[in-house]
């Protein structure tokens, strides 16, 4: 599928731009062998980016040139059918400010066959500040229903961590938020992983799952479960079905949800008066600080803030009355919000608080700053591989995440670099990458022949995947990782 840009600014075509650098870089080789003995030729900047190429290692060879459609965020973007443009404020209609594009990009969980790639939609991936509410946000929206469908291809229960995690958050919101004959909400219930210790405990409750075949293995399991996207329409009837709740639970999903203030003001016509919603996601201060930029793909709208948050419920008469961090996705923030005045507030709120105005989460530099760390990082990551490549070793890399679309994509990695990437989900086996085109190969593959190096996209579940893959680092594997900082680790 063609990125819908002007010609003057789509630049070349993939087999076009392919041409324009091999061709260089036999000029180059040529101009060398004129020369005489010298040091191997390079591509430079300005050559890449004549062919269309955001990014490139400084050591480059004829097999390790990797290509992605350019994409400077002062310019325009274009729907291309897939995504629409925003070009306010999706919380306050505000101006917003582009800082950083990841350039074209597909969709994050889109594994697919051969067959689908010529079909394969795209979008362009970048983010932007919004100076009057603060709020981080995606520039151009995926249409929800590309991204959350019958072949969704997440499941929670695969990770025995974070299983734990939401054993642990259930018990959390049992001790301290049901009141007699209880009712929970949990929205993107997936397939049941915590709504099951409310199920066993014979409390009433109901997940809402827009993936169908998600919701379906929740099913299955007890987990009572419709599947539609949560929205103050569904809030009404669930009301008029089943009462108000104590308790509406989100985990790695509000931050999905476009239409937040639709949800919100659905979350607070659910809630009883001393009820609760319990959410938690992807904290853009962990993102900022470590560098984190995977954690920015379509599904992620939003990127969340104490500070930006307090803009969006004030509008609804809510306050954020407690927040706790988490490790989970490398790095969340754990809310709680109630109705105004109905719960005290912990002084953890206004201590973090605190630590947002220290990290310059409310400036604009502070965003330029994380841009230019992201560059660096990408630099980093393709030099390594490209090292590794000329070198003669084998890089695979461990995670078919939704993460590791922005970093292939954007970095420019393509199989030519890396060989596979080993994955125990079974539905996105023996299937390709978004956009890279990677293979994705079950974990026996992986476990058949370590190796030389691993690129880590699942980092957030590295103790948990270090602890089972004590055999790789033992037959000499290493892993390569680029949160917080690019390196190789044993």
């Amino acid at each position: 599928m063609e990125w819908n840009k002007p010609p003057e600014i789509r630049g070349r075509r993939e087999t076009e731009r392919q041409q324009f650098v091999r061709a260089t870089y036999a000029q180059k080789v040529e101009e060398k062998r004129e020369a005489g003995d010298g040091p191997a030729p390079q591509l430079t900047a300005d050559d890449l980016r004549a062919a269309g190429s955001r990014t490139i290692g400084p050591e480059v060879s004829g097999k390790c040139v990797t290509f992605c459609e350019p994409s400077p965020i002062s310019w325009p973007i274009f729907s291309c059918g897939v995504a629409t443009a925003m070009k306010s404020c999706l919380i306050c209609k505000s101006a917003i400010e582009p800082f950083i594009s990841f350039g074209r990009m597909p969709i994050a969980n889109g594994f697919l066959t051969k067959e689908q790639f010529a079909v394969e939609p795209f979008y362009e991936l970048a983010t932007g500040f919004c100076k009057t509410c603060k709020m981080v946000q995606l520039t151009e929206l995926v249409d929800p229903d590309k991204m959350f469908h019958e072949n969704y291809a997440f499941f929670s229960s695969t990770s025995a961590g974070m299983a734990a995690h939401f054993e642990s958050m259930a018990k959390s919101v049992k001790a301290k938020y049901l009141g007699p004959d209880p009712f929970v909400v949990e929205i993107g219930s997936n397939d049941g992983i915590m709504l099951r210790h409310f199920a066993d405990a014979g409390i009433r409750h109901l997940g809402v799952e827009p993936s169908a075949n998600v919701a379906e293995v929740a099913r299955r399991r007890g987990i009572t479960t419709i599947s539609e996207f949560f929205d103050v329409n569904l809030a009404k009837r669930i009301t008029a079905e089943h009462g108000q709740a104590d308790a509406f639970l989100g985990a790695n999903v509000m931050c999905h949800i476009p239409t937040l203030h639709s949800v919100v003001a659905g979350v607070k016509m659910l809630l009883k008066p001393r009820g609760v919603l319990v959410f938690e996601d992807p904290y853009l201060g962990d993102i900022i600080e470590k560098g984190s930029y995977d954690q920015i793909y379509d599904e992620h709208a939003f990127y969340f803030s104490v500070t930006s948050l307090d803009h969006l419920f004030a509008e609804h008469e809510l306050e954020i009355i407690d927040v706790a961090s988490q490790l989970t996705h490398g790095g969340s923030m754990r809310y709680t919000v109630a109705h105004r005045g109905a719960w005290p507030v912990t002084p953890a709120v206004a201590a973090q608080r605190i630590k947002e105005t220290n990290l310059g989460l409310s400036r604009a530099e502070t965003y330029e700053q994380f841009r230019r760390r992201v560059e660096t990082s990408r630099d980093e990551l393709m030099a390594l591989l490209c090292k590794l490549k000329a070198d003669g070793k084998r890089v695979a890399a461990y995670g078919a995440t939704s993460k590791s679309t922005t970093v292939t994509n954007y970095c420019g990695i393509t199989p030519d670099i890396i060989e596979y990437i080993s994955d125990t989900t079974s539905i996105k086996q023996n299937k390709f990458s978004p956009g890279a085109h990677i293979p994705v190969k079950p974990h026996a593959e992986f476990a058949k022949r370590y190796p030389d190096y691993a690129l880590l996209f699942a980092w957030n579940h590295a103790a948990e995947i270090k602890a089972k893959e004590t055999a790789f680092i033992e037959s000499g594997g290493r892993w390569i990782v680029y949160v917080p900082r690019v390196e190789a680790q044993s």
